[in-house]
């Protein structure tokens, strides 16, 4: 399978810094200059305090804290309540007071501060980032990087420039067993994959809600203009603050909070920056509480390199809220057989036969069987605390932060998810045909650019 490198991928997009190297053999002068010795503690602060930061961020950094000297000193929240509940339960985690900012400025404005993990609505991610590196500050930053394409080259150009430390928290890229399967799959082994099937599917109503707590979140306990930053403006709505995945603009629901996640795979493991064309179709079919995200949606992705259209295979992503049969699912398949990364084995499933060779003149074509290193599980369920992923990638991204190396999930390829997973929301929001144009890195949806 022909490869797309990321340094061509971005330079074609205009967006490298000069000195920029990727896999975190060079450094520009910036980020050398940020270089810490080992007595020099890495000073985090929590951008947004959230149920995903609460149950495994921010335990996940407590753990490794003491060994790479890192400590937590401060949350910036703009609701008064959750800055209120941070200052507790990180002062109540780390030991220590723990200092509040009521907006970002404020906090940046706190010279002790070195890096910061943001875990804020989906739609922040990439403008929260652009905070950061145009501070100069490390940054931990959870999927999905961004929801729409302007975003997402205004937040890479960001870190480029900057040269900052951005760990994208696609913890996949951290597992010993996804390690496995991309060592395996880019050493030919495997041959060219045909097709990946990828499901995630929960029965879950109360996902992404917040009935207890959206009543207690007051327009004046709050700023309802810094939360919208570049949306459009409308009027003060605490279920769009709260539950912010079930309503476009603020989030794509279904791609940006889980094909994220296992589209991620498909771009490291084979250097594809994005799908070639999308087509999905997907709605609102049980849960019908006001949410203008789906519940379910089926998205069909043709990948391969972009200059051989005969070149390529195909994956299909099933998601569903309403039954969980099938739970999650990512299979990837070659004419000798798959590798399943549910059961994180290597079989012959489906292989050439001897049988069927015969007849085109073909030989047999079997894989051999195996398992993959000791696997990882991962879960469907909501905030279900510090699993091993979480852990490895946060140490990852902190020991990436005193060597200035680039981490496993490096902003790249937050970039590619957000560029595959804008497409498909383009493809269930315009039910057009969806493709990619290189020069503008835009999405087009039926030949037009994608707008929200």
């Amino acid at each position: 399978m022909e490869k797309i490198s990321r340094r061509d991928f971005i330079k074609q997009a205009g967006l490298v810094s000069a000195g920029f190297m990727l896999g975190g053999v060079g450094l520009n002068s910036t980020s050398y200059a940020r270089i810490k010795g080992a007595n020099d503690r890495v000073n985090v602060c929590v951008v947004g305090y959230s149920d995903r930061g609460r149950s495994s961020l921010y335990p996940a950094m407590k753990q490794h804290a003491a060994e790479l000297n890192f400590d937590m000193i401060g949350v910036s929240d703009i609701w008064r309540l959750r800055r209120e509940a941070g200052s507790a339960g990180l002062e109540k985690l780390y030991g220590h007071a723990i200092r509040t900012y009521r907006n970002n400025e404020e906090m940046y404005a706190d010279k002790d501060v070195d890096a910061v993990i943001i875990a804020t609505a989906d739609f922040q991610h990439p403008l929260h980032c652009v905070e950061a590196a145009e501070n100069g500050k490390d940054a931990y930053v959870e999927k999905p990087f961004a929801e729409t394409m302007a975003d997402a080259r205004r937040a890479l150009a960001a870190v480029k420039k900057a040269g900052t430390i951005v760990q994208i928290g696609s913890q996949r890229r951290s597992g010993p067993n996804y390690h496995a399967a991309n060592d395996y799959i880019r050493s030919g082994k495997f041959g060219d994959i045909v097709m990946c099937e990828m499901t995630w599917n929960v029965n879950q109503p109360a996902r992404w809600r917040r009935p207890d707590v959206v009543p207690t979140l007051k327009k004046e306990d709050t700023d309802w203009t810094r939360y919208l930053m570049n949306r459009p403006y409308m009027e003060f709505d605490p279920r769009k603050y709260l539950e912010f995945r079930l309503f476009w603009p603020f989030s794509s629901g279904i791609p940006g909070q889980w094909m994220a996640h296992q589209i991620d795979t498909v771009h490291w493991f084979t250097g594809l920056p994005h799908p070639r064309s999308v087509a999905a179709n997907g709605g609102v079919y049980l849960w019908k509480d006001g949410r203008t995200n789906g519940d379910t949606a089926t998205i069909v992705m043709d990948y391969g390199p972009l200059d051989d259209p005969t070149k390529g295979f195909q994956v299909q992503y099933t998601s569903r809220f309403t039954n969980s049969a099938g739970g999650t699912k990512e299979i990837y398949y070659s004419n000798g057989g798959e590798l399943n990364l549910d059961t994180n084995k290597v079989t012959s499933n489906g292989f050439l036969s001897a049988r069927n060779a015969q007849g085109m003149g073909m030989k047999e074509n079997k894989l051999e069987e195996f398992s993959l290193l000791t696997p990882v599980a991962t879960s469907t369920e909501a905030n279900t605390g510090v699993d091993n992923l979480t852990s490895a990638h946060m140490r990852n991204w902190m020991e990436c932060v005193r060597s200035r190396k680039q981490p496993n999930a490096p902003v790249e390829a937050g970039y590619n998810h957000a560029s595959a997973c804008v497409m498909a929301t383009a493809a269930l929001r315009t039910h057009e045909y969806v493709t990619f144009d290189e020069k503008t890195q835009e999405v087009m949806a039926g030949g037009k650019v994608f707008q929200y």
